[in-house]
């Protein structure tokens, strides 16, 4: 599954100076929103983690910008080696101090 992305807000040209107005107005309240990073991730579930290093596949279809544990159900530290991965565009590399069951938001 590929990471939701969102459309780009297209401007048409018009002769019209109303809409031209609303389009202007339109981009600049939404290119914000579709400029943050954290937006087009993946919510991967139930991902099993063993201790030692794990490579998850993020189904982004892109290099991820980030990562965050939103539910973690052992006590366990988590931490990358993207710095390392060879395949960043497939895979997320977490090193994980202990097995543990999370849920991970790719973006």
């Amino acid at each position: 599954m590929a990471g939701n992305v969102l459309p780009k807000f297209q401007v048409i040209n018009t002769s019209t100076p109303d809409l031209s107005t609303v389009q202007q107005n339109l981009v600049r309240t939404l290119n914000p929103i579709f400029n943050t990073p954290t937006l087009g991730g993946n919510l991967l579930t139930n991902i099993s983690l063993v201790s030692g290093v794990n490579n998850i596949n993020h189904g982004l279809g892109r290099t991820l910008n980030g990562w965050q544990i939103v539910r973690q159900r052992a006590n366990a530290n988590i931490w990358d080696s993207q710095d390392n991965n060879k395949t960043p565009t497939l895979t997320l590399t977490l090193n994980s101090s202990a097995a543990v069951t999370c849920d991970i938001y790719v973006f």
